[in-house]
Order: C-alpha cells, then sequence, then structure tokens
C-alpha cells in the first residue's frame, strides 16, 4: 500500500499485531539526520524517558520498542501489545542536526513492516528543522496515521514539545554515537565515504566489533608518483573512517617504511590531511628508497601482540616481499597473535608471497589477505570497502573460537619463547 500524507487506517488491518512490527525512517539528503520515537502518554507528554527511542537510547526498558541504526536512517521494532498501558501513542520524527532545513533533502520515506510506505520530498515541506513522520496511536486497537508534516526547531524542541527534559549527562560511550555523526562533526570532507562504509559493516555483521587499526605505508622510490598526485593521502582519507567506527578513541596507528620504519603520531579526524607531510620527499630519504617490510611488521606486532583487542592493519605497499621464507615464517607466527594484515598492493606488481595467502599453509589460522588496485583514487568506494573487509569477519570469528583473541592461542605454538616477547624473538632470529 502506498500511503499519502494524512492517511489513517487500523494497523490489524495489514498486520499480526502479536508478531513485532517493524517502523523504517530514512532521509537522503546533504545534512545529518536523526530519528527519534516518543512514546507519550494521554495528554501527549513523553512522561517517562526511557520510552524515548533515538541514538543514544536504542531500546525501552524492557524491549518493547528497539532502535537500530541503518543507512540513511533507523528502523525501529516495535512490539505494540507489550507496551504499557500508559503509552498511548508512538511518534516517530526527523530532525536535522546541524545546519540545513527539511526542504533541502532529496527524499523522506516512511516504511511500516513490508506492506505500507509513504515517501516525500524537500518540495513537501518549508524551512522546518525536524518531521513528524508517523504516529501509531491507541483508539479500539491500534492505528497509524501519516502525518508527514514539518516542525519548527530539531530535536531538543522536540523534546520541550513532548515535555521531555534536556539532562546534563556524560557524553555517551564512542560506539553509540552513528558513524555518520562523528564523521560530519569531525571530518565533514569525509561524509560521502559513510554510506558505502556502512553497507559494508552491516552486510558482514562488523557495526559492534572494537578493534585497533592501523595503516602501514610504503615510502619506497618506487611510490614517489603516488605522493606526488595525491594517492597516499586519498589512501588516508579512505582508512580513517575504518578507525572511527572500530577504534575505541577513533584514531589511526600509522607507520611509514622504505628501508627503515617510522612511527607517526596517531592519525584523527583533526590532522588527517597532515599526515602526509609536505616535505614527504625528506621523509623518503632518511627511511631509505628500499623495502624492508620485515622491520616495520616486527614494530606492529610489538605494539598489539599483547593487546586485548583485535588487530585490523591495512598494508600498502606497491611490490616486494620477495624474502618468501622470512616473510612466511613471520606471518605463521603471527597468526597465534590478535592481528589481521590486510595487504594491499598499489601500482604495482611482483608481490611475491602476497599472491599466494589464500593458499598459504602451516598458519594457526587464516590472518591475511591481499588484493591489488591499480588507482586507489577511482575505485568505487563500495567496492573498496567491501575488498578491505571481505575476510576479516571470518578472521575474527577464528581467532574468537581458537583463543587467539584471549591470548590463550600463544600456548599452541610449536616452540613458545618462554620469556621474550614476539617482537623480541624476531629480533634476534632475523638479527633485526
Amino acid at each position: 500500500m502506498i500511503a499519502e500524507r494524512g492517511t489513517r487506517d487500523k494497523l490489524e488491518k495489514y498486520f499480526d499485531l502479536n508478531r513485532p512490527l517493524k517502523i523504517t525512517l530514512q532521509t537522503d539528503g546533504a545534512a545529518t539526520y536523526d530519528f527519534c520515537c516518543f512514546g507519550v502518554d494521554k495528554d501527549a507528554q513523553l512522561s517517562d524517558d526511557r520510552y524515548m527511542i533515538f541514538y543514544n537510547q536504542l531500546a525501552s526498558p524492557a524491549g518493547e520498542i528497539i532502535g537500530k541504526e541503518i543507512p540513511a536512517g533507523m528502523e525501529f521494532t516495535v512490539k505494540l501489545n507489550d507496551l504499557p498501558t500508559t503509552i498511548q501513542k508512538l511518534v516517530f520524527t526527523c530532525s536535522i542536526d546541524g545546519a540545513g532545513v527539511m526542504s533541502e533533502i532529496v527524499r523522506h520515506k516512511i516504511l511500516i513492516g513490508d506492506e505500507i510506505s509513504a515517501e516525500f520530498g524537500g518540495g513537501d515541506f518549508e524551512q522546518e528543522k525536524a518531521v513528524t513522520s508517523l504516529e501509531i496511536y491507541r483508539k479500539n486497537g491500534w492505528r497509524f496515521n501519516v502525518v508527514a508534516r514539518g516542525f519548527n526547531g530539531g530535536l531538543d524542541a522536540l523534546l520541550a514539545f513532548y515535555g521531555g527534559e534536556q539532562i546534563d549527562a556524560p557524553p555517551p560511550p564512542p560506539q553509540k554515537v552513528s558513524l555518520e555523526k562523528k564523521i560530519q562533526d569531525g571530518a565533514p570532507k569525509l561524509i560521502s565515504l559513510v554510506k558505502p562504509l556502512k553497507v559494508q559493516l552491516e552486510k558482514r555483521n562488523l557495526l559492534d566489533v572494537t578493534a585497533r587499526v592501523a595503516l602501514v605505508m610504503d615510502i619506497s622510490g618506487s611510490m614517489t608518483n603516488s605522493y606526488e598526485d595525491g594517492t597516499v593521502q586519498e589512501i588516508v582519507n579512505k582508512i580513517l573512517p575504518l578507525a572511527v567506527q572500530f577504534d575505541d578513541d577513533g584514531e589511526l596507528d600509522f607507520w611509514y617504511f622504505g628501508d627503515r620504519c617510522e612511527r607517526r603520531p596517531t592519525v584523527n579526524m583533526r590532522n588527517y590531511e597532515q599526515a602526509v607531510p609536505r616535505n614527504w620527499q625528506n621523509l623518503m630519504s632518511n627511511l631509505g628508497y628500499g623495502t624492508a617490510e620485515l622491520v616495520v611488521m616486527r614494530e606492529v606486532v610489538a605494539e598489539y601482540e599483547t593487546g586485548t583487542l583485535p588487530a585490523y592493519v591495512v598494508f600498502i605497499t606497491d611490490g616486494g616481499f620477495f624474502d618468501r621464507s622470512r616473510i612466511k615464517d613471520f606471518l605463521i607466527e603471527a597468526s597465534y597473535l590478535p592481528i589481521f594484515w590486510q595487504f594491499v598492493g598499489v601500482r604495482g606488481s611482483g608481490y611475491g608471497l602476497l599472491e599466494e595467502l589464500d593458499n598459504m599453509g602451516g598458519r594457526y589460522v587464516d590472518n591475511a589477505n591481499f588484493f591489488a588496485l591499480d588507482d586507489f583514487r577511482t575505485v568505487p568506494n563500495e567496492e573498496l570497502y567491501s575488498r578491505l573487509l571481505n575476510e576479516f569477519p571470518a578472521w575474527l570469528k577464528l581467532a574468537k573460537d581458537n583463543g587467539v583473541l584471549d591470548g590463550s592461542a600463544k600456548n599452541s605454538r610449536p616452540n613458545p619463547p618462554p620469556e621474550k616477547s614476539f617482537g623480541d624473538r624476531f629480533r634476534g632470529l632475523f638479527g633485526l
């Protein structure tokens, strides 16, 4: 059924109300949008603020209403017959966080289950900052009303209208703030990356994963063109949202390597545009024009081998990795550690052992993946994130099931060093 503004009807005509009902709101546009469900009493007041469901409170006390962030919107799962009788109406709203007005949106879509939908564009609204999208209310059973009317003011004004109080509380845990909101507030130039990334995160059930994230960047002489034309900066730009999503502090650990390696200050939404220094030629010269992969890999392992979180390492290179024996031994040893290596070849060839990772035996769990790109800048973002995240979920499951994440897998190594760390062992083994 296609509903129009003002459509009212009984829900029981379309749905079995003894089963959970899904309500979906989505808005496409240039602004950042907040979605909310207000559970109000007979006086249309939010007399119990536990029944305000939004990005910072995703469930009511007994789970009668559960919110879930989805691309460009929020999905609410409602058990209408479980709601207390004090809740007489559910009001679903969309509001703008920051600049913008509702007349500038591309589309606002309302779905009730799979049976009823309504869609509106910017021309259906004026200069309002919010929309009252839908009401579900008690009247001889449960009914719905497609309101789709603008509301002056944003989320705070809606809260005041329904009688809620603004509470000064500690900021919510980072994982409860949407990726859109973080990027919009901290690095708005990167906002176009959020939707394609979230699509891939949702497909792979990675939205709730917490992990350390690292970027290891080749700065050997053969990478000169990629530094000159901005490719390396583009790589930083596109990897940073992964760190914002996965990492507790939203920061990206960062290394450059040539013949030697250098750990740089962590990259975040404030400094990411300076991650590639203006004098990168001097850094290239200082680190040497060749590649010594094991030097930087050893430093990465020393950083994460005893950590309590999984580490997701994106390793960028344009070639090399010909020292098959030592690199293979290294990856076998590292397979007992909470580190996943995502190798990416950029504008190169002859990647050596990396091209054989899928068939490389001897590892405790498969801890690495590789793919190559001709041009990092032009690959569609959704395809890029799909490839970056393709094998990470499988490794997470294997790592969890086999004691890699809790550290117990280290005891399964054939000849585990009794006192020395893995990093120290490789310093001695390879003379590094």
